[in-house]
């Protein structure tokens, strides 16, 4: 690495992890450094660290209770560093943009705003505004960007972001929102150099991992996608429970005495495969135990069969379907899941090639099919860093 190439960092905060990265921002983006710190306020917490080739490198364990212990102590890390000398800007995921649709340089107006409007995400937000603050306070003249997860969806039509509750809440701005936005931009980017042609089409994207959503594309923009108002609504997930009727708030209360602030517990870290399971929320731990166990085998259908529902709703939306993107742990790792997920969408000409599919191949559907189903590795970490790059204007 030149020490006269700007770099970029990238910060990626979290439930109980921070993954970052650090990329050399000349002619193209070129990572020279990522790691993660997870398990934070869990026990066992550590540092690992990959080399630029994506190998394992370096594994160590540290004490951090909470997500602020965790920065500094990856900041004094960093900071001995060769490669952080360089760094000319920092970007930072944020769940919750609102209306925010594109990412912005962090001013004391802007911490203002997200502090104002962490009611909206109150899982994601303060623990975000925490880092970048932490971040600010250690060096105070490094620009800081704020990459939005939910700037990807400004683009849906009114009718997709609309809630049918009283109208007088949409102007304090409850509507859908949509998540996962900074995966769903880096899929459409790479969508776009593997296959122009597909990417201005009809699209349907995947994101199935420990917080599993689906957004659907048209012409580039995000239409539709399965998160709401908060990202604990659409598909059934790792410990969140996905849509719920709203009827079951006001049965627990009566029935179990249950504040809002339990309920909002139970939806978000109990529930999903785990709540259904009761053993696991990992899929992996439950496919491998179904043919023993009946209701970790109803997790991992009940998971299929809801994805399977939103890629039909959504070629609906859609008008058709051209494409369609399995991305994280669960969609570019599992066979299994992909497999069957796809059966019964023939109708759809939604079909897989067996080996291909085994295998995580880029294309896992055959050469002839109407529909053409791809693997694409998403990366949160560079599409920050490309976004940083691109407004600050570094590198080419």
């Amino acid at each position: 690495m030149s020490s006269e190439t700007p770099c970029v960092l990238a910060i990626n905060g979290g439930s109980s992890s921070i993954r970052f990265a650090v990329y050399e921002a000349g002619g193209v983006l070129l990572r020279c450094l990522r790691g993660k710190i997870d398990r934070i306020g869990m026990g066992g917490t550590q540092l690992s660290v990959d080399d630029p080739a994506g190998l394992p490198r370096a594994l160590r364990r540290i004490s951090a209770a909470d997500h602020r212990t965790a920065l500094k102590f990856l900041l004094d890390w960093l900071e001995s560093q060769p490669a952080f000398g360089s760094v000319r800007a920092a970007g930072h995921r944020v769940v919750h943009g609102m209306r925010h649709s594109k990412p912005e340089r962090v001013t004391p107006r802007l911490l203002a705003e997200l502090k104002r409007i962490t009611p909206y995400d109150p899982e994601h937000l303060p623990r975000e505004i925490g880092l970048i603050e932490a971040f600010l306070d250690r060096h105070p003249k490094l620009p800081q960007i704020a990459c939005f997860d939910t700037a990807f969806h400004r683009t849906m039509p009114p009718v997709a972001r609309l809630l049918p509750i009283p109208r007088r809440y949409s102007a304090k701005g409850v509507e859908r929102y949509g998540f996962h936005g900074l995966s769903y931009a880096y899929l459409m980017e790479e969508l776009g150099r593997v296959d122009p042609r597909a990417a201005k089409g009809r699209v349907i994207l995947a994101h199935l991992g420990n917080g599993a959503s689906l957004a659907a594309v048209r012409g580039g923009k995000s239409i539709d996608t399965s998160m709401g108002f908060t990202p604990t609504a659409g598909l059934v997930m790792s410990t969140r429970s996905g849509d719920l009727d709203p009827g079951l708030i006001y049965y627990l209360e009566r029935t179990e005495h249950m504040t809002p602030s339990r309920f909002q517990w139970m939806v978000n870290h109990e529930s999903g495969l785990l709540g259904i399971s009761g053993t696991s929320p990992d899929l992996r731990d439950l496919c491998s135990i179904e043919a023993s166990d009946p209701r970790a085998a109803q997790a991992v259908e009940l998971f299929c069969y809801q994805v399977r529902k939103w890629i039909g709703s959504y070629a609906a939306a859609l008008g058709g379907l051209e494409t369609l993107v399995f991305a994280a742990g669960i969609g570019e790792n599992s066979p299994l899941i992909r497999r069957r997920i796809c059966d019964g969408l023939g109708f759809l000409g939604i079909e897989l090639d067996r080996r291909r599919n085994a295998r995580n191949a880029p294309l896992i559907s055959p050469d002839a099919g109407r529909v053409r189903v791809r693997v694409i590795h998403t990366d949160e970490e560079l599409m920050i860093a490309r976004s940083v790059a691109r407004l600050l204007r570094l590198g080419g």
